[in-house]
């Protein structure tokens, strides 16, 4: 199992703007500056970083919204479907607006691009239960030590972790990372803002994390990182 990949699946926006579905408590959005033409604008640092990678070698499906569903953040697919070899997964997410980009079914777009997984798990149901999970924003995968990172959260149920972590054999690593948002101390709304993990490598803001034995656990899965 690799940490990293040489095949990506990207989501060319279609509808691309403020998403006031997710700023309740994605505490980075910026309501009070939108872009005039913010999807064209998003649409050409789309391109750029498509001719990028693949200038890179990295062999990049781009699958383009057409804005019909008015899913305002398609262009972040991993929270929604993940791969995992010969299984995919498809995530239940917190916002309605974010729940419709399944709708652009881009397990049958990989399909017509001759690629196709043989098993795929479907947590989607989960959202009657009001129970988030969403993908590798809330799941920072070690995939070599088989360890899952996440930090609580709206959108990171923690029963759903240890489903995943069940369903894929992962170890969980659960942890509460916060903010500061006028003055009070909120949750990170995606693990994934906060830690990323390479092959090598880790980029982490420990001071996110407030209880010691949290951030002592984290720090101790990071040693068994090959």
């Amino acid at each position: 199992m690799k940490q990293t990949t040489s095949h990506i699946l990207m989501v060319r926006p279609g509808s691309f703007r403020t998403n006031e579905e997710t700023a309740v408590n994605n505490f980075f959005q910026d309501q009070t500056n939108e872009e005039k033409n913010a999807n064209g604008l998003a649409q050409q640092e789309f391109d750029n970083t498509v001719d990028i990678l693949r200038s890179e070698g990295i062999e990049v499906f781009v699958l383009q919204d057409s804005g019909e569903y008015d899913t305002p953040d398609s262009l972040f697919p991993n929270n929604i479907i993940s791969f995992h070899g010969d299984r995919a997964i498809l995530y239940p997410m917190f916002a309605p607006n974010r729940r419709r980009e399944h709708l652009l079914q881009p397990l049958a777009f990989l399909k017509s691009q001759g690629i196709s997984y043989s098993e795929v798990l479907d947590y989607t149901p989960f959202v009657e239960e009001n129970l988030f999970l969403e993908g590798t924003g809330v799941l920072v995968l070690d995939r070599i030590n088989r360890i899952a990172y996440c930090s609580l959260s709206e959108r990171a149920n923690e029963e759903l972790v240890h489903l995943f972590c069940k369903d894929n054999e992962y170890i969980p690593i659960i942890f509460h990372a916060t903010q500061l948002v006028d003055n009070k101390r909120e949750p990170v709304y995606h693990t994934n803002v906060m830690m990323a993990l390479g092959t090598s490598f880790c980029v982490i803001c420990l001071d996110s994390i407030l209880a010691e034995q949290e951030k002592s656990k984290v720090i101790t899965g990071f040693n068994q990182h090959e």
